[in-house]
């Protein structure tokens, strides 16, 4: 009797063969990407709080800017780079306000910045002025925009986008994205975080008719933001 329990023993050791180890490590690795989840969406929710944060800093920047050139904001200016996104050049004094010198940078980048329009992220591309934001001051004839624009003369505050992500003009989102990390193709209710004239930064939802980039036209009725000053 007692060989014969060594015996069970022994085998009972033995059967804990190479496919209950791998069944094992399956169950492992199962529950850690389940727990994995949860911190991956904090962390994206962080960096969606980062982003608000920056155009937060960028809009009163802008504000205060106008606030100096007797409420005007940043408008064309001849021989100078497009104010669409040359408008950094402008108000780094302002942004520097308050904020040490390695933060002044950094309030430009969006974390999500993937860039569309060239291989690299829009901050890291000087022909777009190393900035993930860009200024509500597309200079192209009948395109609506608030560049040059006085303050006072903004009839919706409160609904006129000031500084956007570049992925609102496409429209993409950086953030929920429906298309992976690929920029294509554009799509309907793209949410992007955008700062307001009223001072706010928030995530709305950019309106796109399947045709035209969203920074061509306002949106229709039902959308939160505008693009034109009246």
């Amino acid at each position: 009797m007692t060989q014969g329990a060594g015996v069970n023993r022994s085998a009972h050791q033995r059967g804990f063969a190479l496919p209950d180890l791998l069944a094992v490590l399956a169950v492992l690795v199962t529950l850690g990407a389940i727990a994995g989840i949860p911190l991956v969406r904090v962390r994206q929710r962080s960096q969606k709080v980062t982003c608000a944060g920056n155009l937060g800093v960028v809009g009163r920047a802008l504000l205060l800017y106008a606030q100096d050139s007797r409420s005007q904001l940043p408008g064309p200016v001849p021989g100078q780079r497009d104010v669409w996104w040359g408008y950094k050049d402008l108000i780094q004094s302002y942004v520097k306000k308050g904020l040490e010198a390695s933060s002044a940078e950094t309030v430009f980048v969006c974390p999500r910045d993937r860039g569309y329009s060239d291989p690299v992220p829009f901050s890291q591309s000087a022909r777009f002025g190393m900035s993930s934001y860009v200024f509500n001051g597309v200079s192209i004839p009948g395109v609506p925009s608030i560049s040059g624009w006085n303050l006072g003369a903004i009839a919706e505050p409160k609904r006129t986008l000031l500084v956007m992500e570049w992925a609102a003009h496409a429209p993409l989102s950086w953030h929920r994205s429906r298309t992976g990390k690929a920029n294509a193709p554009f799509y309907k209710d793209a949410e992007c975080v955008v700062g307001f004239v009223d001072g706010r930064a928030a995530e709305t939802r950019i309106y796109y008719d399947g045709f035209n980039a969203a920074y061509t036209r306002d949106p229709i009725a039902g959308y939160d933001y505008r693009f034109s000053g009246n």
